[in-house]
């Protein structure tokens, strides 16, 4: 069932992307992306390609959905969904990263073990349907537990909790609504609701471990993921959470709810974990340790950098930190080239799209991108000595502006790496 369901999501999202033209603006419009370090290669295609490639991956999601080749459905469509995603870094969204990670594990896994056009060509050709470990489904709870855990973790900082930033900022927009939106607006209600998330975060996974809290715990988790839904833009984020947590559930909880209907294909079902985990050999428990070792390392790196993360946002991605900040910002960047004796100002507004511009904006790994980007424009024009200044303001969660770049540092002649990053500017704590 969470099969069929993601799969259906996934279906809704290429198709929304076809939809609204997001292809186009996101992929094909630009005349310059935001690439992942070690990732430069990742470009779009030529021509219609892009067109092509979604139509692949809508393809994918399809037959995941209805079990076609379920295996080769699911690793199809964790390659063109993680390629396009890896284009463009301004467009980077957490869900989209728990996408990708649960299509690769489905996989390695039997998904389509019953409800499902494998299982009836199974069953038409008189074989036995394959057996869903333990391992499957304690995996995949696994990493949407620590998603939780680390997003509830990220929570525990002086601005979720002593100011109820951003959540304070994001629901004082709510003060015209009739008859709800004093009450959004109030501070109190700000307090409540930052504390509310942490606690829910941390919590949620075991709520849903048990027997008897579970079905209350799924209630709260519909509830609060709806009510997400409803006041923040956040897309299908809600969703593919609403259609995860019922991996908590036991295996049997689809046919329960169908009143006892037979699964097709599903012969001798065990609809309880049984707690046999075997099935996998040595080398398939050391990448499971592996993968939720790396699960576990990305989220906490940002602690090898100093300084607040959520500003200099060194080991901010894929590491589920889930709406903790409010950042606005603006730049421009001074070029200067020492054989000519002249100096340029550029304006980014001017060869971005506003997506990327707005990212780029409060981001410094992507600031430092496009001055590296238009050193190496200015070199290919013949220029010699190239060297690019970042003017670069910015503010957090309701605090002034202050600057985000050392202004006397060429950080388009800066090492591009994953070390920490000594020129960009730390947060002044002052409101």
């Amino acid at each position: 069932m969470f099969r069929i369901l993601l799969g259906a999501l996934s279906c809704f999202s290429v198709a929304r992307f076809w939809r609204y033209g997001w292809i186009e603006q996101l992929y094909i419009e630009p005349t310059f992306h935001f690439t992942y370090f070690g990732f430069g290669w990742v470009k779009p295609w030529p021509g219609a390609g892009m067109y092509f490639h979604f139509a692949v991956m809508g393809v994918a999601a399809l037959c995941l959905c209805i079990g076609l080749w379920s295996r080769l459905s699911a690793l199809t469509f964790f390659v063109t969904f993680t390629y396009a995603e890896l284009i463009e870094k301004a467009s980077y969204l957490n869900h989209y990263y728990f996408v990708s990670l649960v299509a690769l594990l489905l996989a390695a896994m039997p998904s389509g073990a019953c409800f499902s056009v494998d299982a009836a060509l199974r069953r038409r050709r008189g074989g036995a349907p394959p057996v869903v470990r333990t391992w499957c489904y304690a995996l995949l709870r696994a990493q949407l537990a620590l998603l939780y855990f680390f997003a509830g973790l990220a929570k525990l900082n002086p601005d979720w909790l002593l100011s109820a930033q951003p959540l304070r900022t994001w629901l004082s927009l709510y003060a015209d609504v009739p008859l709800i939106g004093p009450w959004l607006a109030a501070p109190a209600t700000a307090y409540l609701a930052s504390y509310a998330g942490a606690l829910f975060d941390l919590t949620i996974p075991a709520w849903l471990s048990l027997r008897r809290t579970r079905p209350y715990a799924y209630a709260v988790a519909a509830f609060f993921h709806v009510g997400v839904w409803l006041l923040f833009p956040i897309g299908v984020f809600s969703w593919v959470m609403i259609v995860s947590t019922t991996l908590f559930f036991e295996p049997s909880w689809p046919r329960r709810f169908l009143r006892g209907s037979p699964s097709p294909g599903a012969g001798n079902d065990q609809t309880e974990l049984t707690g046999r985990s075997g099935g996998l050999s040595r080398t398939g428990w050391g990448l499971i340790v592996a993968y939720l070792s790396l699960q576990i390392a990305l989220p906490l790196r940002h602690l090898l950098y100093p300084g607040n993360v959520n500003w200099h946002e060194q080991g901010f991605r894929f590491a589920w930190r889930v709406m903790l900040v409010e950042k606005a910002g603006q730049v421009q960047f001074n070029v200067v080239t020492d054989a000519d004796d002249l100096s340029f100002v550029i304006y980014p507004r001017q060869q971005l799209t506003p997506l990327q511009y707005k990212m780029m904006s409060t981001q410094p790994d992507m600031i430092q991108q496009f001055a590296q980007h238009l050193k190496q424009t200015f070199v290919a024009r013949g220029h010699d000595r190239v060297r690019v200044y970042a003017d670069a303001w910015a503010s957090l969660n309701g605090r002034r502006r202050q600057r985000l770049i050392d202004p006397a540092v060429d950080i388009g002649s800066a090492p591009w790496s994953l070390a920490a990053k000594d020129w960009i500017l730390p947060l002044q704590n002052s409101n």
